[in-house]
């Protein structure tokens, strides 16, 4: 049995309930769930702690040297990039000295938003989906939000500083990376490669059969409104999911590159994907 930790939101229960529930031909793998914010997910990478985890782009880069990134699985597309909100009116230059909240170091979202705005400084951490109450209290005077908060935030009295994604698809015409499905080195290439297959038919499944997944899906949902649901499974399983293709390795190998520039990681990876 493979340990196999992913998170909850609607994307990776989507895409993994098909394999979790053996609906298809999982090649005679099993899997042992564990589902955590995608922070505690990135963090536990570091002391690899499952065989398969959903990782941040911005982590996959750190532990590159524990970890593989699947062809399948990923959160790669465009238009659909980290928001930066807050409650009043602030312009990007008046950011350097105000409290941001982030959903962690080592998410995308943390790396994007050093990217556009370098200027950053006051970096706060907190769950994702706390942020939203975090700007809409004065807690924080702005926010990143990534998955659910993208739909929600203008309900709740926040405005748009700037669509982070948009910045990046803007600076390098690329796809944003977003997140991945990894796969530890420790097993050997045959298996990764099984692995690789199962992601994939999981993945394929879902798109052919969503109201498989529904149950799962909701069960896990921090947002349960099914608009919102429905509205955050099409804009993170792409084409891109099914496999990242040469368009999505070559978006990643930039991310990494631009990275490396902003100084979040301190050299490239080689040989990162399986």
């Amino acid at each position: 049995m493979l340990s196999l930790s992913f998170s909850p939101c609607p994307n990776d229960t989507f895409m993994f309930d098909a394999m979790v529930h053996q609906k298809i031909d999982t090649e005679g793998l099993s899997f042992a769930v564990r589902m955590a914010d995608i922070e505690a997910l990135n963090h536990a990478a570091f002391d690899e702690a499952a065989a398969i985890t959903k990782l941040s782009y911005h982590a996959a880069a750190l532990v590159a040297d524990k970890y593989k990134i699947l062809p399948a699985g990923s959160a790669l597309g465009y238009g659909n990039g980290p928001l930066l909100v807050s409650k009043e009116a602030i312009a990007p230059e008046q950011l350097a000295d105000l409290p941001v909240a982030i959903p962690g170091k080592y998410t995308t979202a943390a790396l994007l938003l050093k990217i556009a705005f370098p200027q950053v400084n006051r970096l706060e951490e907190m769950i994702f989906s706390d942020i939203e109450t975090a700007v809409a209290s004065g807690r924080a005077a702005a926010g990143t939000l990534i998955h659910e908060g993208r739909f929600t935030y203008a309900d709740k009295g926040l405005r748009l500083i700037a669509d982070l994604g948009q910045c990046w698809e803007q600076r390098t015409a690329q796809p944003v990376p977003l997140g991945c499905i990894a796969v530890s080195r420790k097993l050997d290439d045959a298996t990764q490669q099984k692995i690789a297959r199962v992601v994939r038919r999981s993945v394929e499944f879902a798109l052919a059969r969503p109201q498989e997944s529904a149950t799962f899906v909701a069960q896990h949902a921090q947002e349960m409104n099914p608009r919102v649901t429905a509205q955050h499974i099409r804009l993170y399983v792409t084409d891109f999911s099914v496999d990242l293709g040469d368009r999505g390795r070559a978006a990643v190998t930039q991310f990494f590159a631009e990275a490396l520039k902003a100084g979040a990681i301190n050299r490239l990876p080689e040989e990162v994907f399986v």
